[in-house]
Formats: C-alpha cells, sequence, structure tokens
C-alpha cells in the first residue's frame, strides 16, 4: 500500500477492541522505528516508555482526563517523554555527538534561556510521533495521540526523573463499531489550495 493510502486509512481511534492485542514481534518493531527517529543534530532527548502492564495503564488512565476509556480498551499506551534536565542532556547526550553537532548546539541554543532550550528539546520529541504513527498505520495498528495527560502524575507513576512526559499515545487494534473510522465518518480536512503554497 502506498504511503498516501496509509495515511487515507489512518485515524484517530476512538474505540479500541480490548480483547485484542499487538502481538510481541510488531510492538518490537515500534522501538526500532521509535530509535530511529530523526531530531534536529540527531539530538534524541527522548525517553519512550512501553506500558503494557494492565495495572499501570489503568493508574495512567485515572489521571489522562478524557482518555480513560480508551488508554483501558487499547492494547499498549506509549508515552513520549522529553529530557527535562539541561545539565544532564549536555553532559550525556551532546558529549557523543559530532563537533559539528556540538558546535551548532553550543553557538545557538546553549546561549538561549532555560525555557527556549526545554522547548527546543520538547520539539524534537513531537518529530518523533508522526514517524511513530505512520509506522503504526504500516503495521495495521491504530493509534489515538493524546495531549490530554497529567504530566507530573505521569512522570511519578512511571518513575521519570529527569524526564517530562510530554504526550501518550494509546495503540491497538480498532472496535468494529468505532464511529470514528474513515469508513464510517469521513476525514474532514481543509482543501489543498488553502494550506499548500506553490512558489
Amino acid at each position: 500500500m502506498s504511503f498516501l493510502e496509509l495515511t487515507k486509512k489512518r485515524y484517530t481511534t476512538k474505540k479500541y477492541n480490548p480483547d485484542r492485542k499487538i502481538p510481541a514481534d510488531k510492538i518490537t518493531e515500534l522501538k526500532e522505528i521509535l530509535r530511529l527517529s530523526a531530531s534536529s543534530i540527531n539530538s534524541q532527548p527522548w525517553k519512550f516508555s512501553f506500558v503494557e502492564n494492565e495495572a499501570v495503564k489503568r493508574e495512567l488512565a485515572t489521571v489522562s482526563y478524557f482518555n480513560e476509556q480508551k488508554i483501558n480498551e487499547a492494547s499498549h499506551l506509549v508515552v513520549f517523554s522529553a529530557i527535562d534536565s539541561i545539565r544532564l542532556f549536555e553532559d550525556e547526550l551532546l558529549t557523543h555527538l559530532p563537533a559539528g553537532s556540538q558546535g551548532y548546539y553550543n553557538q545557538f541554543l546553549k546561549p538561549l534561556s532555560e525555557t527556549e532550550i526545554k522547548s527546543w528539546l520538547q520539539h524534537q520529541v513531537y518529530l518523533s510521533l508522526g514517524f511513530f504513527l505512520s509506522a503504526s498505520v504500516s503495521l495495521d495498528i491504530d493509534s489515538t495521540p493524546m495531549e490530554g495527560i497529567q504530566s507530573d502524575r505521569y512522570r511519578e507513576i512511571l518513575g521519570l526523573k529527569d524526564y517530562k512526559p510530554l504526550f501518550a499515545v494509546a495503540i491497538g487494534y480498532r472496535n468494529s463499531d468505532d464511529a470514528n473510522q474513515p469508513s464510517i465518518n469521513s476525514k474532514s480536512r481543509l482543501p489543498l489550495e488553502k494550506i499548500i503554497q506553490s512558489i
């Protein structure tokens, strides 16, 4: 199937089949795909938590606002976190990068405020989200990206020191009566001429 056809097929799943779990080999493949995600200067300032344990998943669901049912029904919950310690990033991650990448960071990013540097680090994690959603549909896995999480509680439940959870993605297999699937509810997107500029 072409990438365009996969894009037409992908949608934000609202209702999962709780009895169908993603096979371990596909989870392993998704983990490797995330490991290979792109980031500016190859900074990789992220951590990805794959939650399969039902008790932990239920606990996270309770601090996920309107997403509780989706998380409880889904096969897995993947939490995307950004490094939240600039010192740790500079001492451990930056030092493994080539001189050119270190030079870029030191010249253009290090002089910025702490808030601006952390924002840049978090933007790298968002790059991996698009990669992950596309990878999921290519493996016939449905997904629901969600920023509606209580980040501090997620951090506490997952024991994430020096990393801040930004968002989560429920993954699994749709319930056949999910009303949001494209065969029932057509995708709504802006017209091409509204969003594409050709120069």
